[in-house]
């Protein structure tokens, strides 16, 4: 496998050779190293640790917990690219304090990207990290850090003012220095508009198929919860899979058949 490590712009030379870019949410070292090794492009630390490992929300993820995860997928991945999400109230206070959170998500983390949500009130931010060395990628549609204020996870940009606003605010991200958007929860025909008019890639998250790439967390994608989101199919049943490992493993303690009895080595003759 090449391990060279992939690099924001690379994302963008795929889109301009028509490739796909597939990624995934990681959370931890040895997901990392599977994900990469399975060729996964991207990996995203994403927010969504609040809900899928630490059994919160993504309101309640802090810096300091981004920081140690980021790291720990940092460890575990030697091509792919890490971007790290930036936690709710990190960069909406102020420009400087942006910069000083993200800068620890690179530095103390060791990802190579920050992702953050918000169209035309982020863009001075986007503009300022950019220009500090930051890379950048921004999120439209359905923003997770403001389902309290929108009514829940519900589908955006559904009718054509809405749309029109979005295909701005991704315009307008793009020249205040993003490398790329993520797109979730939107219809396809305004993902498939955004997408053309864009010269830097798209993810798509329940967002139609043609963005220039699809993000999927993965913890759904792996059949890890009962119930997934309806854009998402997943590609095993390791809920199943991991119960029915642990289920037989009680049952052989139960029965005194654990630890079991390993082959032992033929023994060497003696001449």
């Amino acid at each position: 496998m090449d391990v060279r490590r992939v690099r924001t712009t690379d994302l963008k030379a795929k889109k301009a050779r028509g490739e796909r870019i597939a990624m995934l949410t990681a959370y931890d070292a040895t997901m990392a190293r599977l994900f990469e090794r399975s060729g996964v492009d991207a990996l995203l630390v994403g927010d969504s640790l609040g809900t899928v490992v630490l059994g919160r929300d993504e309101l309640a993820v802090t810096l300091d917990a981004m920081v140690h995860h980021t790291r720990a997928v940092a460890r575990g991945a030697e091509r792919a690219l890490v971007i790290a999400d930036m936690p709710f109230l990190t960069y909406q206070v102020s420009t400087a304090e942006a910069v000083r959170n993200a800068g620890r998500l690179l530095q103390e983390g060791g990802a190579a990207a920050v992702k953050l949500e918000g169209g035309r009130p982020m863009l001075d931010t986007v503009a300022r990290l950019t220009e500090v060395g930051i890379p950048v990628m921004g999120h439209l549609g359905l923003l997770p850090q403001s389902v309290n204020q929108v009514g829940g996870y519900v589908r955006q940009a559904t009718d054509p003012r809405d749309a029109a606003l979005l295909v701005e605010d991704a315009l307008a991200l793009e020249h205040a220095g993003a490398f790329a958007i993520v797109l979730e929860a939107i219809p396809a025909a305004v993902a498939r508009d955004v997408t053309a008019r864009l010269g830097i890639p798209t993810i798509g998250i329940g967002a139609g198929l043609d963005c220039d790439g699809q993000i999927l967390v993965s913890y759904d994608m792996l059949g890890l919860f009962d119930r997934a989101p309806s854009f998402v199919t997943p590609y095993a049943d390791l809920a199943g899979s991991v119960t029915a490992a642990v289920a037989a493993y009680v049952d052989d303690v139960r029965a005194g058949r654990q630890p079991h009895a390993r082959p032992q080595p033929a023994a060497t003759p003696s001449h």
